[in-house]
């Protein structure tokens, strides 16, 4: 039995599957000479990680926009963190906003004003954890069962809590943008979630990191024109932003990140 350690083994197979490959675990475990078990623990470990999507025998590469938040809160901090600056401006003292989860939210929630008297309600751990000791912000938590890929709660009770909201503004979380067909995101439960949200809320924003912009994904949440502002990096493909402004919706970009 092969005794090489397992991380050098993990990277091998995480490798292939970026490459667009996908694995099988009797063929692995034959390969690199170790048992099925250890196969399927390297898989689970990679799946934890955003790195691969498990199947019964194996794993397929991941989907676009399927990293789990705990990853995601990590990637491109700087400039999520520009779209939430420029974010913050169309905010109004007293209002009652949703943070929808998603990590550019998550940003925004660690920048809110401090004297604006603000309610918030989410949907996200993360986002509840971050503003649970800000004295200055009404905290509202949407529960139900935790979505781990999500990040927050988006099933039944979830849908059903925002459904009777007064929502003066949302902010969507953003998995992928079109310019015909709007917002679109990986999981049905999530844009099943996100309609009711945008259903709920007077007003919407969106922000979008540039890997969004033009990503095709399965499952559609709303058109372009129902987005009130679309907050977008600093270098955003001008053509794509030109095409967005002409759905309706007001595009503001972020400073160049510090």
């Amino acid at each position: 039995m092969n005794t090489d350690i397992p991380l050098a083994r993990r990277d091998q197979i995480a490798a292939r599957l970026a490459q667009g490959q996908s694995v099988v675990a009797a063929t692995l475990a034959d390969e690199f000479q170790v048992s099925e078990d250890a196969i399927r623990r390297d898989l689970r470990a990679l799946a934890g990680e955003g790195l691969c999507r498990r199947v019964y025998g194996g794993a397929l590469p991941p989907l676009p926009g399927a990293t789990p938040m705990a990853v995601r809160m990590d990637e491109r901090r700087e400039r999520k963190a520009a779209l939430a600056r420029a974010a913050v401006a169309i905010i109004e003292p007293g209002e009652f906003l949703f943070l929808d989860s998603s990590s550019t939210n998550l940003a925004l929630a660690q920048c809110l004003p401090s004297e604006y008297a603000l309610t918030v309600a989410t949907n996200s751990v993360d986002i509840a954890a971050a503003l649970l000791r800000r004295q200055d912000v009404h905290l509202i938590m949407v529960g139900g069962a935790v979505d781990p890929l999500v990040g927050g709660c988006i099933d039944a009770t979830a849908v059903l809590a925002v459904g009777q909201m007064n929502i003066q503004r949302c902010f969507l979380g953003t998995c992928g943008v079109l310019v015909d067909t709007g917002i679109c995101t990986v999981d049905a439960a999530d844009a099943a979630f996100k309609r009711a949200l945008r259903a709920a809320s007077q007003r919407c924003v969106a922000m979008a990191t540039n890997d969004k912009l033009g990503l095709l994904l399965p499952h559609r949440v709303t058109p372009t024109r129902e987005i009130d502002h679309f907050v977008v990096e600093h270098d955003a493909d001008f053509a794509f932003l030109k095409a967005l402004a002409k759905q309706g919706t007001q595009v503001l970009k972020a400073d160049r990140p510090e």
